[in-house]
């Protein structure tokens, strides 16, 4: 049973660079391949993505237990945030991997994920950054996942995505596609259109310049229909690193439009203050798009 959300407190700022160092993973960039690493190549054989052994200096190499394989990430640090791995985006992997497991410990996101007799999920991303999270969402379930994120960012995306092609190519319907959106921009959200069965996002509150227009994308993925017709209640799974206590002007406004739950908490890391959060919205039933303020 999902927790009621919890109220906003006053706690200092939270450094979010020292987050990132705290809680980030430490991966291993892939080994060098021998002969007899060729003779038994995994489907995201480095030499067969197209990979350079430059380029992979700049990777993280993340082992997916369900699956038995590993994804490549490529990280571009000197190219901006967009280009980095964030703490909540192994949240949500390590979350997806539990329930591919079929594991009989309770995973919070199982129940989200009903599946189709006639077709496989389809999944939209926000703010994909690297694509972790789409890229694995899509090998774990099968899943037909959409990531996006602004054009800048998308050339990273298109080579983590074609690094990671072999491991989507054996499973079963597993497909990633690749779409620019820029929050809040009318023409973008109709071209990646409405007809998903789950939203998914990490680390997405972070600039509050970006708070209204993330509010409006997310209006128009989980409310009603602009003919005021109802819509199939969609989800909006974020995971969420507090930094700032300004984040709270968000969850007030989420709160006016969406039922908000927290569904999991990571305890914190070491020297940490704060652990990873992870919300699902779902818009109020008695709301459509065209009945909600602006």
């Amino acid at each position: 049973m999902a927790a009621t959300i919890l109220a906003d407190d006053d706690d200092d700022d939270i450094n979010p660079f020292t987050s990132i160092m705290l809680l980030a993973p430490t991966c291993q960039p892939p080994k060098p391949e021998s002969e007899e690493d060729h003779q038994n190549q995994s489907p995201l054989s480095s030499s067969k993505a197209g990979i350079t052994s430059q380029q992979l200096l700049d990777q993280n190499n993340y082992y997916l237990h369900s699956v038995n394989s590993h994804l490549l990430i490529r990280q571009l640090p000197s190219q901006g945030l967009s280009f980095q791995l964030w703490p909540a985006a192994t949240t949500l992997v390590t979350l997806l991997d539990t329930h591919s497991s079929q594991s009989t410990i309770p995973n919070p996101l199982s129940t989200l994920f009903k599946a189709q007799e006639d077709r496989p999920l389809n999944i939209l991303e926000l703010g994909s950054g690297t694509g972790l999270v789409g890229i694995a969402a899509a090998a774990l379930l099968s899943a037909n996942v959409t990531v996006t994120d602004l054009p800048h960012v998308l050339c990273n995306l298109h080579f983590n995505v074609e690094a990671n092609s072999k491991l989507l190519q054996v499973n079963q319907g597993a497909k990633v596609n690749i779409a620019g959106l820029s929050w809040g921009v009318d023409e973008d959200m109709k071209a990646v259109g409405k007809e998903y069965d789950l939203i998914l996002g990490s680390d997405v509150v972070y600039h509050d310049h970006l708070y209204k227009p993330l509010i409006k994308t997310l209006r128009f993925f989980l409310l009603g229909n602009d003919d005021g017709s109802k819509k199939k209640r969609v989800a909006f799974v974020m995971a969420h690193l507090k930094r700032w206590k300004k984040e709270s002007a968000f969850f007030k406004m989420a709160r006016k439009l969406f039922d908000v739950d927290i569904i999991h908490s990571d305890p914190p890391s070491h020297g940490a203050r704060v652990g990873v959060v992870v919300y699902r919205m779902v818009g109020k039933c008695f709301l459509s798009v065209n009945s909600v303020p602006s």
